[in-house]
This record gives structure tokens, C-alpha cells and sequence, in this order.
């Protein structure tokens, strides 16, 4: 399951980032709103790709990071269940 998830988000970021620059609109003079039509996509496009990253953070942030226990769970993962925060006594607390 994982590594479909981990090939699924990483051809969504080539898509984005090979569309990012609008090569298809290069040479056009068209206007609208008096702005050229390639700024029009370029900041839509970074619309999406703002949505897009919003919700790979929300769903598969650390995906293709975790570690992989002996019985092959992902318990270890970033964050995951398995993780417990360390505390430290002394030292400067700033």
C-alpha cells in the first residue's frame, strides 16, 4: 500500500513541477486582464501546487522515511505511534 501511496506522490510532484513553467505558452503575446496569459498559469499553477502540498502534508507526510519494523510495520515512522519525545534534564531552557 505504501509504495503505490509513494509512487502516486511522486508523479504528482514530477506533473508539477514539469508544468510549473509554462513552455507550451512561450512566443504567445495573448493578454488578459493586462497581464500575459503564461503569468495568468504560472500563478494559478502555484495555486495548485500550494493545494496540493497542503494536502500531501495532511495525508503522507514522512511517506518513503519510515523505518520498517522486523514484522514489517511502519510503527517506527516519523511521528508515528511508536515515537515518544526525549526529555532532557539541566541546560538552558531558552
Amino acid at each position: 500500500m505504501h509504495r503505490n501511496e509513494l509512487g502516486f506522490w511522486i508523479a504528482v510532484a514530477v506533473v508539477l513541477a514539469g508544468l510549473t513553467v509554462p513552455w507550451f505558452l512561450w512566443g504567445s503575446a495573448t493578454v488578459v486582464a493586462g497581464l500575459p496569459v503564461w503569468l495568468w498559469w504560472h500563478v494559478g499553477w502555484m495555486g495548485l501546487a500550494s493545494v496540493v502540498f497542503w494536502v500531501f502534508a495532511q495525508r503522507a507526510w514522512g511517506i518513503g522515511i519510515e523505518s520498517t519494523g522486523d514484522d514489517g510495520s511502519s510503527d517506527g515512522r516519523v511521528g508515528g505511534p511508536g515515537r515518544t519525545r526525549e526529555t532532557h534534564s539541566g541546560g538552558d531552557s531558552s
